[in-house]
Parts: C-alpha cells; sequence; structure tokens
C-alpha cells in the first residue's frame, strides 16, 4: 500500500512539473510574440520634403 501511494505521489509531482513546463513556455512564446519587432510593410524609402533642392 505505502509503494502504491509514494508511486501516486511521483506521479502527481511529474504531472505538476510537466504542465508548470508547459505553461511556462506558453508565457515565453506570448512574450516573445508581443515583443517582436514589427515587419515593416512599406519597403519604399520616404520622399524628400517638398522644399529640398540638389546640390
Amino acid at each position: 500500500m505505502k509503494k502504491l501511494l509514494a508511486l501516486a505521489v511521483i506521479a502527481g509531482g511529474v504531472l505538476f512539473v510537466v504542465k508548470r513546463n508547459k505553461a511556462a513556455k506558453a508565457e515565453a512564446d506570448l512574450w516573445r510574440e508581443a515583443t517582436a519587432p514589427v515587419p515593416s510593410t512599406n519597403s519604399t524609402t520616404p520622399a524628400k520634403p517638398a522644399g529640398a533642392s540638389h546640390n
């Protein structure tokens, strides 16, 4: 009986660690996505101001 109880405690501990690691990975993925730089959709160079002249 004690062996079965010990086995159940160990299995519960393993499940707890696995769930915690999955949650930490999901949190890290969300943080990485939220803080990733936004790719520029405008690939052209900005236009020169209207008053700019060539030298």
